[in-house]
């Protein structure tokens, strides 16, 4: 079953990456309600390595503030909520309650450097995923990276352990006309057939 017209519009062709939100609050609820939808999205043995911070303090603010590059200070500060996308390195410890059909824990505990990209990648995707039902329950998102990884690690993630992959600003849009859409590419100029 393909989405409607209305639909792909909101998703994709009418989309934009915010800067500028509504003062209303993004609550718990809705929050809850994303994730409900994202985590439904595909990853590699069901191993969902992603993991989200949703900074809304002032102090919270503050400490990510002081991990930012200067174009992305105001833009951080003036959303409702930032989600630092994350990953958890030890996902693995939690694929027996994830892929219960087969032990594949080992794939990753004894391989550091594939469980590091494979949480790096599919978190990646988690966070398109997060971005996406975002979208899909009417918040305006601003997706960034512009941030000091390892800065921000030390500062919000020694307890967990975590590590951090990309910034998504959150909110409800302002009512305006979305800017002019930046050029894409082509598809015969990222597209090979093999």
């Amino acid at each position: 079953m393909a989405l409607d017209d209305a639909a792909l519009d909101v998703l994709f062709r009418t989309a934009r990456t915010h800067s500028e939100f509504a003062e209303d609050p993004v609550t718990d609820d809705d929050l809850k309600a994303i994730y409900e939808l994202a985590k439904l999205g595909p990853t590699s043995a069901n191993s969902s390595p992603a993991r989200f911070l949703f900074v809304r303090s002032p102090e919270g603010k503050q400490t990510l503030k002081a991990t930012l590059s200067q174009g992305n200070i105001e833009k951080v500060l003036a959303a409702p909520v930032t989600v630092v996308i994350a990953y958890d390195p030890h996902f693995y410890l939690k694929l027996p309650q994830l892929y219960p059909a087969a032990d594949v824990k080992g794939w990753f505990s004894a391989n550091p450097d594939f469980a590091e990209d494979t949480a790096f990648r599919n978190s990646t995707l988690q966070g398109a995923y997060f971005l996406m039902a975002a979208r899909a329950l009417g918040f305006a998102c601003g997706p960034m990276s512009g941030f000091d990884r390892a800065k921000l690690d030390r500062a919000l993630f020694t307890q967990s352990g975590w590590k951090s992959n990309f910034l998504l600003n959150l909110g409800r849009p302002k009512p305006a006309e979305p800017p002019p859409r930046l050029p894409r590419l082509g598809f015969d100029e990222v597209a090979q057939f093999a």
